[in-house]
């Protein structure tokens, strides 16, 4: 993937005037704003590693329909489609070989982002890394191919600004709009955990540390 006015300096001076703040979405659901800044730089460099060894691909589902959003993973578990269905696995089908290791830094992250809203003990173990170019978007779905529910979901984005919305429980019921921007974080679980949610189209924008959309998307997937 490219970068766009990739250097410390760079990002330092876009985002260091953004505070975290924390606004709860419904019960069981928190949007950090600019959470995930703090350590931007070692995110996006560690970022770059992992693409390097497990590339971004655009996924089929298994209607045959490939994915818009291009895909990777790291940690124990990845989380993968085709033909035979949504599953998560220990290998990465591209490469024949075991997802690269999570970072220390994508690790931190989703543990302090799901310890500052009350979800303490976060053990993530599988961490899908999704790009959005402009026009991408993800439809309303539910995390349900984990296997412990007990677990939080922790959702960073990075980059291009996009619409994140979160429903309910069934797929036509009524969504809340959050414009999530670079550094954002949004944390579900709880009574919250299986509701629907998604990515509207995303649309091109300025002063963004990428060219595109990266959300990296925390489960503690096996047991």
């Amino acid at each position: 993937m490219r970068f766009v006015g990739f250097g410390k300096e760079k990002l330092m001076d876009l985002f260091t005037d953004q505070q975290p703040t924390v606004q709860q979405i419904v019960k069981d659901a928190y949007l950090l704003k600019s959470f995930a800044l703090r350590n931007q730089t070692q995110l996006l460099a560690d970022l770059t590693q992992l693409l390097e060894a497990s590339p971004l691909r655009n996924m089929v589902t298994p209607g045959g329909f490939s994915m818009s959003v291009a895909m990777s993973n790291c940690g124990e578990l990845g989380w993968v489609s085709d033909r035979k269905g949504y599953r998560y696995a220990t290998h990465d089908p591209l490469t024949d070989k075991p997802w690269p290791a999570m970072p220390n830094s994508f690790r931190t992250l989703a543990q302090q982002s799901a310890s500052a809203v009350g979800y303490e003990n976060f053990h993530p173990d599988a961490c899908l890394i999704n790009q959005y170019k402009v026009g991408a978007r993800m439809s309303l779905h539910q995390d349900k191919n984990e296997l412990d529910f007990n677990q939080p979901i922790v959702s960073v984005s990075l980059g291009l600004p996009a619409i994140f919305q979160f429903g309910g429980f069934e797929r036509a019921d009524k969504t809340v709009s959050l414009l999530l921007e670079h550094g954002d974080v949004v944390v579900w679980g709880g009574e919250s955990r299986l509701r629907f949610h998604g990515i509207l189209p995303v649309k091109a924008g300025q002063n963004t540390a990428l060219n595109c959309r990266i959300n990296l998307t925390f489960r503690r997937a096996g047991k």
